[in-house]
């Protein structure tokens, strides 16, 4: 997720890739709307269009479809689009009256507001809606119905420089924002190019950085149903964060315009002491084998436990004529055990599922991700208007760093109530 999780994984192609020799379809040429009800005759195929996560995102659903055929006789026709382009991809297609039975996709709320998607309740067997994460259940539902259904998710943590940590005397991960502070000075003085903490509130994902902090600070985007992007938690937030680039100094340089692949690369470089990441940064760094790191919940100055911010993709179905049962079906095969957990596991993400924090509980490296996932804070994916405020946090939110924390989150606020 720049605002999808599809960004964390370096060197997306960004051309399509048609792993189907078919066309036509229900996912070619057929109006979106309409039910499967009635005596509409059931299709003999359906197309997915997925978000391109790693260069392996094509073979996984290659097979998938291979099994899906094999199961059901029903031909899965799948399209892999990079993150880059499946925004536009995907929009012109609806607004073409050519929308997918299936499209992977970080938002889902505008397309349930126009009942163009089926609910869990048509589609998702009970058994099958029981064992989600209430997190993401919550999430993927727009006016008490479930319409985004997860993929696969990711959750943040702190990493830490353990060579660095050592080399400044501090002893252990910070807890509270003092402690965080005091420990990114202490990295800060040890000169030679080294930095405290890289902070990207660019373009790519300044909403992520920013809630996984405010939310250790009692914030958030929306409270009791309406939006609160600039409540005095909030602000103080941001006045905190533009105070460890303009007073502590132990940032690098521009965090209001550094995305956060930039911000993993200073990390990765061994010469930032601490960054917010997520286990697909965890593989990295394994596989470079060039930074010592350990990873902590985020440090908290809300008191209680320490939150952490989720994120997940959904599967959308769009109701067209005679494919409710082959939709459903999808939806039971990519949520058996085997098919939905192979997938997270390969592209290096976190479950969506009850079973699943069993299965990836193994990990022990997984631990830090897993406590906290099932109490996951995420942004208000299940408002409408979010993706238009989305947009605005991200162009706009790292001018506070450099000019006014509560000016600029009073005019996110007023983008947000003008948006409804």
């Amino acid at each position: 997720m720049a605002t999808k999780i599809g960004l964390l994984i370096a060197g997306v192609s960004t051309a399509a890739l048609a792993l189907s020799g078919c066309s036509g379809g229900s996912g070619a040429g057929t109006a979106a709307g309409g039910g499967a009800g009635g005596e509409t005759a059931k299709v003999a195929s359906i197309k997915l269009v997925a978000a391109e996560y790693s260069k392996g995102t094509a073979t996984f659903w290659k097979q998938f479809a291979e099994k899906y055929k094999a199961k059901t006789g029903t031909t899965l026709e799948v399209q892999v689009v990079s993150w880059d382009s499946i925004d536009q991809t995907s929009s012109t297609m609806i607004q073409n009256n050519n929308a997918p039975d299936i499209l992977n996709l970080n938002i889902y709320a505008s397309y349930a507001k126009d009942k163009l998607l089926y609910s869990a309740d048509e589609v998702l067997s009970p058994a099958v809606k029981s064992d989600l994460l209430d997190a993401f259940v919550k999430s993927g539902s727009y006016q008490d119905k479930m319409y985004g259904m997860p993929d696969l998710s990711s959750a943040r943590a702190l990493f830490y420089n353990k060579d660095l940590f050592a080399k400044a005397g501090i002893a252990a991960a910070p807890k509270t924002w003092d402690e965080f502070v005091s420990a990114a000075q202490k990295v800060q003085a040890l000169g030679d190019g080294d930095i405290g903490y890289a902070m990207p509130l660019g373009p790519e994902e300044a909403q992520g950085e920013f809630s996984i902090w405010t939310f250790n600070n009692g914030g958030d985007w929306k409270k009791n149903g309406t939006w609160s992007i600039n409540s005095a938690e909030n602000v103080k937030t941001l006045t905190f964060l533009k105070n460890l680039a303009t007073q502590q100094k132990v940032t690098q340089n521009n965090p209001g315009k550094t995305n956060r692949a930039q911000a993993f690369d200073l990390f990765k470089s061994g010469k930032a002491g601490m960054v917010v990441g997520f286990s697909p940064l965890a593989g990295a760094l394994d596989k470079d084998k060039k930074v010592n790191y350990g990873v902590a919940p985020m440090p908290s100055n809300a008191g209680g436990e320490p939150q952490t911010f989720g994120v997940t993709d959904y599967l959308m179905g769009f109701k067209k004529p005679g494919n409710q049962d082959a939709v459903k079906a999808f939806y039971d095969l990519y949520y058996q055990k085997d098919q939905v957990n192979e997938f997270i596991k390969a592209e290096g993400f976190l479950p969506v599922t009850k079973s699943g924090l069993a299965v990836f509980a193994s990990d022990p490296k997984l631990k830090v991700y897993l406590d906290t996932l099932p109490n996951a804070h995420l942004t208000p994916t299940d408002d409408p208007t979010w993706d238009k405020v989305k947009l605005d946090v991200q162009q706009n939110l790292g001018a506070g760093i450099a000019g006014d924390p509560k000016a600029t989150l009073d005019a996110l606020q007023k983008t947000a109530e003008n948006a409804g």
